[in-house]
């Protein structure tokens, strides 16, 4: 759970990045801006939580919802966006298989010395 310090924290950065970006018109500005928000628990602590956050936004959690795949809810505030998201059982479990071969197959590294065509 967010402490009021960390909440407030978070806020000032905010506005900080905000102020530093209209005052430094030079400084390249991202095309969008997501604040996530990763929930723990089971999946039922998960899907409650994720509920009671798109009530706050006045919004509904993602329909594509499926049973292995991300609970999410979005609220867009024009190119910024607040995303809730809580990872299932299952789609961790998938992802901890997936890792599991990491590094065990490497592709075969191009054939720099070929001429261009």
């Amino acid at each position: 759970m967010n402490t009021d310090e960390h909440r407030n924290a978070l806020l000032k950065g905010l506005i900080e990045l905000a102020a530093c970006l209209a005052a430094t018109p030079g400084l390249p500005a991202p095309y969008s801006v997501n604040v996530h928000h990763f929930i723990e628990g089971d999946d039922d602590e998960l899907r409650a939580e994720i509920d009671d956050i798109a009530a706050l936004l006045g919004t509904e959690p993602d329909p594509r919802d499926r049973e292995e795949a991300h609970y999410r809810v979005t609220r867009a505030f024009g190119p910024v966006a607040y995303v809730a998201v809580g990872i299932p059982a299952a789609a961790r479990a998938r992802h901890e298989a997936e890792q599991s071969y990491k590094g065990c197959v490497a592709p075969e590294p191009p054939n720099t010395s070929a001429p261009a065509a």
